[in-house]
């Protein structure tokens, strides 16, 4: 079964593209019937530290991990700024702008952590080679599919127009102002959750224990959002929840979306880094897309399909590009088992001379004479 172990990552991230797609259709229906975004944000982690702490206690006796100020220091900085910040300011640009806006600029996730892993050096860079090429191209080719299907129409292919329903396009009547700040808002997130995913690398390198790991973070974050939306919504009706749609999307949100896909995302990263975790996000456009073209009879039109065809080309591409560099990796490790082997014959060999030096006696034999 080492194919499926090989594949794996792969398969986990790709059911985390689901999940978040249906987050945001989720989230977005609840935005739109008044909820809170920042309190939003509270219940969500409030909800994934009680449902994902009581299992990470449980386990506690299979790892021993201990939290010490550096790990702490770590994870407190990652959740301020993968998800108090990020989930944030992404959902004030989410009721700002619009998800059209949410998905075209959460795109830019990859790139930005492509160009952020580079910089830092957890991402091999060699322009002569074809595997950076390849990694290069097809996120360029990812952000491309996924701007086009958030701002190319052209022509209508399924779904008439509803008059009740919400468009993921741009409505014309919006504030000018309202949009810019939105799409600041989600560009912030942006740049927020591809740190997350860099800061993640010394955070797992520390703490190794995944399942503790989402426990500490959903609670630090907890306490993190509860004390910037008490300063900012001081009313306690902003905290009342109205309907089973924003009830179950805060369930949905909390366990799911924050509980089971942090855990998910820190073991990925582990395993395979954090480009390979950033690299699947353009799939959140399509699945948005065609899943609200399905349940809210939202409107497909031409460039969404192209879109949806150039991202799944880049994600091949680059896909390609991190199996070779996983292959060389493999490489590099077996010559170095190679080399250790061989170290060791040599001391073992010398050990052999040595010792078969010891049975020769250290002064020269007395010579024999003859006397008669």
């Amino acid at each position: 079964m080492a194919w499926l172990e090989f594949y794996k990552p792969l398969i986990v991230m790709v059911v985390l593209q689901f999940t978040y797609g249906a987050v945001s259709i989720l989230t977005r229906a609840s935005l739109l019937e008044g909820m809170n975004p920042r309190v939003f944000v509270v219940y969500r982690q409030v909800i994934a530290a009680l449902v994902i702490a009581p299992v990470a206690f449980f386990s506690r006796s299979k790892t021993k991990c201990s939290i010490g100020w550096k790990s702490f220091s770590l994870i407190f900085i990652a959740a301020l700024i993968g998800i108090t910040t990020s989930q944030m300011i992404f959902l004030e640009g989410l009721y700002l702008a619009s998800s059209s806006a949410g998905s075209a600029m959460f795109n830019l996730v990859p790139a930005i952590t492509f160009v952020a892993a580079a910089i830092v050096g957890y991402e091999p860079i060699n322009i002569r080679s074809l595997r950076t090429v390849a990694k290069i191209l097809g996120t360029l080719m990812c952000v491309t599919g996924a701007a086009t299907m958030a701002l190319i129409k052209g022509h209508k292919l399924l779904n008439a127009p509803l008059p009740s329903s919400n468009s993921l396009l741009l409505n014309s009547t919006e504030s000018d102002n309202l949009w810019l700040l939105g799409c600041l808002c989600l560009f912030g997130s942006s740049c927020c959750w591809s740190f997350w995913l860099i800061i993640q690398v010394p955070v797992t390198r520390n703490y190794p224990d995944h399942l503790s790991l989402s426990a500490w973070m959903c609670f630090i974050a907890t306490v993190q959002s509860a004390m910037v939306t008490l300063f900012t919504d001081p009313d306690l009706e902003a905290w009342k929840v109205t309907s089973y749609l924003q009830l179950g999307s805060l369930l949905y949100a909390g366990i799911v979306g924050s509980g089971i896909s942090i855990f998910a995302q820190s073991w990925i990263i582990q395993k395979r880094g954090p480009v390979f975790s950033a690299m699947f996000n353009p799939l959140n456009t399509v699945i948005v897309t065609f899943f609200a073209s399905i349940f809210l009879q939202e409107q497909i039109y031409v460039g969404s399909v192209i879109g949806a065809v150039a991202i799944m080309i880049g994600l091949y591409i680059v896909l390609w590009g991190k199996a070779k560099d996983l292959e060389e990796l493999k490489e590099e490790h077996e010559k170095k088992k190679m080399m250790i082997l061989q170290k060791d014959k040599l001391s073992v060999v010398h050990v052999l001379v040595d010792e078969s030096s010891i049975d020769e006696p250290l002064l020269p034999k007395p010579k024999q004479t003859n006397e008669f």
